[in-house]
């Protein structure tokens, strides 16, 4: 669990990243959980964002995707939202 500290400090982050997870009509796919995952262990930190053709809520469906990736949904604002979780490996972000 993060502390708003460190939610801060990631969303501050985040304001640079450009969105590299799409959720579509098709919601939550085996695929799309995988490549989450592989953007996670290389990333730490990532941004995604909910299409208008997704027919979810997109709080919903990106509190769906931290669940199934084992991760912590940092920010949702309208259609994006941020995901982290920390490297295992290597972790690169320094949380306050």
């Amino acid at each position: 669990m993060l502390t708003g500290k460190q939610k801060r400090y990631l969303r501050s982050l985040g304001n640079e990243l450009v969105p590299i997870i799409q959720l579509g009509k098709g919601g939550l796919s085996d695929n799309l959980i995988k490549q989450t995952t592989d953007a996670l262990a290389a990333r730490e930190l990532i941004k995604g964002r909910v299409l208008n053709n997704c027919l979810e809520v997109p709080r919903e469906i990106a509190g769906e995707l931290a669940v199934a990736v084992d991760a912590e949904l940092v920010q949702v604002i309208g259609r994006n939202f941020l995901l982290y979780r920390k490297s295992k490996d290597k972790p690169v972000i320094e949380l306050p």
